[in-house]
């Protein structure tokens, strides 16, 4: 090798580099979505979207369409911990965002991993009902769920569907929206973002509510759209994503609700399959953003 060869080498080597940033990291815990609109693929669409690192641990394989779910399989649970110790262990994550959950062994996997690693911001999802109205959890994983998560995570986000299996009574009009989520605070959760999407009403409202006091009500006008499939993962993870950004909780889900309601705008007039299509999730990207590794190091 002549010198000039090894002075060039000696300039593209990139090992001795000082990483001096990082991504903002998200992982997911949920389910795939063979269709990929909800589940793991919807939230990686979102975490790339707006900007962060995803990474995920599957929980289960689901055979889906736009027309509903045909089939599901868990993932044992020895995999799921491997999955979520192997991303942990080597990357960390400043956010979760925890979706399916199929047994509540994988509620345990789950929440020991949570006391594990004691990652700042966990936003559950609590996937009980897809889209096409397919049930997705038994009775008693959700009861682990409850049990088990609700008390160790930063945010809850159910839907009125699953709101009412949680609560066991049907929330039928936003005026009983208040009393339900002080209802679901009581089960543990230190905060409640409740949609009410499902509500036949011109307007759709979503009220956070907290522990500490904090009560927020948004409401904007329904889209008309039937591409609304993986709108519960999407905002979810949006809102994951933006706690590892660094905004505050009632910030990070007004940011996501304004990039879930231009994901359905955008996605509204697109053809995909013959039921529920999914959102445009890449509307509007965003780079990658970077942040400083400080002294501490990575995590």
């Amino acid at each position: 090798m002549t010198s000039d060869n090894k002075a060039a080498d000696k300039a593209t080597d990139t090992t001795t580099l000082p990483h001096r940033f990082r991504y903002a990291r998200v992982l997911s815990i949920a389910g795939s979505d063979s269709s990929g609109g909800a589940g793991i693929q919807a939230d990686l669409k979102t975490f790339s979207a707006l900007g962060c690192y995803g990474m995920t641990a599957i929980t289960a394989i689901t055979a889906q369409n736009t027309l509903g779910v045909s089939a599901i399989h868990g993932v044992p649970a020895e995999v799921l911990r491997a999955q979520i110790h192997a991303v942990l262990d080597d990357i960390g994550a400043d956010a979760i965002k925890i979706g399916m959950l199929h047994s509540p062994e994988a509620v345990g996997v789950v929440a020991q991993a949570l006391d594990d690693y004691r990652i700042a911001h966990v936003v559950l999802d609590p996937v009980m009902v897809a889209t096409s109205g397919d049930r997705l959890m038994a009775q008693e994983t959700v009861q682990a769920l409850v049990t088990e998560l609700f008390h160790r995570v930063t945010l809850v986000t159910p839907n009125l569907d699953e709101a009412s299996l949680l609560l066991g009574r049907q929330i039928t009009q936003a005026g009983e929206f208040d009393a339900a989520t002080r209802d679901l605070l009581a089960l543990g959760a230190p905060a409640v973002l409740l949609k009410g999407g499902h509500l036949a009403a011109d307007e759709v409202v979503d009220v956070l509510a907290t522990r500490s006091g904090i009560t927020q009500r948004w409401a904007s006008p329904r889209i008309a759209s039937r591409n609304i499939h993986g709108t519960g993962c999407t905002l979810s993870s949006a809102i994951a994503a933006h706690l590892a950004l660094g905004l505050g909780l009632p910030e990070a889900v007004a940011e996501a609700r304004r990039y879930v309601l231009a994901a359905i705008t955008s996605g509204a007039t697109v053809h995909t399959g013959a039921g529920h299509g999914p959102l445009n999730h890449a509307h509007a990207p965003q780079a990658m953003r970077l942040l400083p590794i400080g002294k501490g190091g990575l995590r």
